[in-house]
């Protein structure tokens, strides 16, 4: 396809680039003057905040037992696991789900993020809720000099379209990385990036890890503990390796779809969307919480705890009187601009495989959106919706800000796809843009750092998987709301006062 025929492509700009962002009394007195009230994408507010902006907060209208801020998976998992107790859900954007969130087409689901589960905890949750996973059964394939490579990492690396030495190459790493035995070196390993075991490896190797890594944990490989990336491997690579993930058409935006079904209909009332957070403040034996609604309107709750289901760096930023030390690690954390673009076909383009990597593109890999119901008895395949994932650099995180900078990056990804699949004409390009959606797992993150930021704060505990890891994942976003509910329940029912911060952990798997 020509550049100017890609132009005329539909290209559709959803979702928020500063998420969880506070708002400043003076711009939200601005809906009173008939000035257009803010929204999610004022990002002169989060720089305000950012810069430490003072406002006064109004008084407490309403008590909870508990509040919850942020209605992504872990937000949404705390409130299922709250049911007994009088909460308070607060969701700045206007639907649940956060990172996994569901969109349609037509009929045709596709995601803006979340794609499997693998943890039984994560399954086992679903099962509960009425959902059945569905498994993937597939490993992941590699397209190389616009060659398709199934099992890349299996069998395929006899077939894969490298000189015999570069394959041998990979072999090799292969073999050296299966040896290793994470329970003496894990400390150690998470405290070096990646690249010291790229180090004396191929060009090709070292390319095909910053493809596989920034898609799962946010940056390039000298920029992620070899921790995480050394047992992930072990896992898809190993000798007696076997697929255990498992998805819906979509990916995981069923989760939180499902459990915001499963709530409205006896919280409905307790559930608030465009609830934006102003401040959450201790009290002598409580937490207020002051949020925007509606129009502007601003309101003062209290409670006896709150969890905080939100990311961290807009969370030190949120909550009055936290610890130096604490605020330090959260201020530690790196996230990465995330958008994701999906190609919509109205005819079969690419079935073979459910995740395909592609190193040398803008985007990093594929998902096939229906993959896992595609075989069903009845199923008619209307739509190919092709889900790339296109994470950016920090540097690059200007370029979301605005939607015609958002249509660009769309429009690079569907260049670079239609160089893989020459001819392929998307009917529609969706770009779902995230100014700061996955934390990039670095060195140390996880053995010195999640575990200063997860200590509780008297009544305030901290959820959201930036506080969980090792890695940014559906699954330790219910792991963390978990944790957070039973710290909560402690401290409710009298238990002992989390006033020491946490030490490292000492010891990883």
């Amino acid at each position: 396809m020509s550049p100017n025929r890609r132009e005329f492509i539909k290209v559709v700009v959803a979702g928020a680039v500063a998420a969880g962002c506070p708002v400043d009394l003076s711009v939200l007195a601005q809906a009173a003057t008939g000035t257009p009230a803010v929204d999610s994408e004022n990002n002169k507010i989060c720089h305000e905040v950012r810069d430490g902006f003072q406002f006064s907060l109004p008084p407490v209208s309403k008590k909870h037992e508990v509040i919850i801020v942020g209605g992504g998976v872990s937000g949404l998992t705390s409130a299922y696991l709250l049911q007994k107790y009088d909460f308070l859900l607060l969701e700045k954007e206007p639907h649940w789900g956060g990172n996994a969130f569901e969109m349609q087409y037509h009929g045709a689901t596709y995601g803006t993020g979340s794609a499997f589960v693998e943890s039984p905890a994560a399954a086992e949750l679903a099962v509960e809720i009425g959902l059945q996973p569905l498994p993937i059964d597939n490993w992941d394939g590699t397209i190389i000099k616009g060659e398709f490579v199934p099992d890349f990492w299996g069998e395929g690396l006899d077939h894969a379209p490298y000189p015999v030495n570069v394959r041998d190459d990979f072999k090799k790493f292969k073999k050296d990385m299966l040896a290793i035995d994470l329970e003496k070196r894990g400390r150690e390993l998470d405290n070096v990036p990646l690249t010291r075991l790229l180090k004396d490896h191929s060009v090709e190797l070292r390319q095909w890890w910053d493809t596989y890594c920034p898609s799962n944990w946010g940056g390039l490989a000298h920029d992620v503990a070899a921790l995480v990336a050394v047992e992930d491997f072990q896992g898809f690579a190993g000798d007696s390796r076997k697929d255990t993930r498992s998805t819906w058409p979509g990916g995981l935006g069923a989760i939180t779809n499902k459990l915001a079904e499963v709530l409205a209909p006896k919280f409905a009332d307790r559930m608030l969307t465009g609830a934006t957070i102003i401040a959450v403040v201790p009290q002598r034996n409580g937490v207020n919480v002051t949020y925007s609604s509606g129009r502007g309107e601003l309101k003062t709750v209290a409670a006896k705890g709150v969890i905080m289901a939100t990311p961290k760096f807009i969370t030190r930023r949120l909550v009055a009187g936290l610890p130096e030390k604490q605020s330090e690690a959260m201020k530690k954390i790196r996230y990465a601009p995330y958008p994701v673009v999906n190609l919509i076909f109205d005819k079969p383009v690419f079935n073979k495989g459910y995740d395909t990597w592609c190193p040398g593109n803008s985007f990093t890999d594929f998902i096939v959106a229906d993959w896992v119901i595609r075989n069903q008895p009845g199923y008619e395949q209307k739509y190919n919706i092709l889900s790339c994932y296109t994470p950016m650099r920090e540097t690059e995180r200007a370029t979301l800000l605005t939607d015609d900078g958002a249509r660009r990056v769309a429009r690079n990804v569907t260049r670079d796809f239609q160089k893989l699949f020459p001819g392929a004409e998307p009917v529609e390009v969706h770009i779902y843009r995230r100014g700061h959606p996955m934390y990039i797992v670095s060195p140390g993150l996880y053995t010195d750092i999640q575990p200063i930021v997860r200590q509780p704060m008297e009544r305030i505990f901290f959820a959201n998987t930036d506080a969980e890891g090792p890695v940014s994942t559906t699954s330790t976003g219910i792991a963390a709301a978990r944790r957070a509910v039973k710290e909560l329940e402690v401290a409710l029912s009298g238990g002992a006062k989390h006033a020491k911060l946490a030490e490292p952990v000492s010891a990883v798997l």
